[in-house]
């Protein structure tokens, strides 16, 4: 009887860590698409696909809460060691990042909403697309490797902010070009910094994911220290 209860402990224990990958998993799927759609919703001015990325972002925050559950259980009760425990601290700190994520693709849609009715013609949409595509091939190979605890994989993603910061940096002088030339642009333009505000924002989430796979697999910080090029906050002109 004692072999059959440690057999079915053992066996529950296994079975909450994998629903514990699950809803990580289901969270990352989710923060993907809602960026994608925000995206769609900017870039085509479609106000009802905004408006449901905003409704959406529940699901994940309600995924995130019990992402928490979860794992505050399994410490508790499990008291996992090694590699199990830091399983379970890679999934809290993932859940976080990823809730972030989709508060920033709310956001996006927010401004989407109020773009079209700004008066005057504006760039930066292109450079907006091109951190958009770079940003979400970031979220999906972050994800691949979080399910994989592919450190190689993770890496490389973290490497690639540094192009995301300075796209950021691009957009910021064109935009303010725009803006000194002609003042009509300043309320659109600030709009667009602020999009790629949340673009270059979700890049550092997904760098802290990252940095997490990194973590749970080896047991050791990942090194060196990212370089990190967002330097819009200085820029002058």
């Amino acid at each position: 009887m004692e072999e059959q209860a440690g057999v079915h402990i053992v066996k529950s224990y296994d079975e909450e860590l994998e629903h514990l990958d699950q809803l990580i998993a289901r969270m990352g799927v989710l923060a993907e698409q809602q960026l994608g759609r925000a995206m769609q919703a900017l870039t085509k001015g479609d106000a009802q696909l905004a408006r449901q990325v905003i409704a959406a972002d529940e699901e994940i925050d309600a995924l995130e809460s019990e992402v928490d559950a979860l794992a505050v259980r399994i410490l508790a009760l499990r008291q996992p060691m090694g590699k199990d425990l830091r399983r379970v601290v890679a999934a809290m700190k993932t859940s976080c990042n990823l809730e972030r994520i989709g508060d920033y693709a709310r956001n996006i849609a927010k401004r989407s909403l109020v773009l079209p009715d700004l008066p005057g013609q504006y760039g930066g949409y292109s450079i907006i697309e091109r951190m958009a595509a770079m940003v979400g091939e970031m979220v999906g190979d972050v994800l691949l490797a979080c399910q994989e605890s592919d450190i190689r994989r993770a890496a490389a993603v973290r490497m690639r902010d540094e192009s995301v910061d300075q796209l950021n940096n691009s957009l910021f002088r064109e935009l303010l070009t725009y803006m000194m030339e002609n003042p009509r642009t300043i309320t659109p333009s600030m709009h667009l910094l602020f999009i790629a505000k949340n673009l270059e924002r979700i890049g550092d989430h997904v760098t802290n994911i990252a940095e997490h796979v990194h973590v749970m697999a080896s047991g050791e910080p990942p090194d060196p220290e990212r370089p990190k090029r967002d330097n819009s906050s200085q820029a002058t002109a």
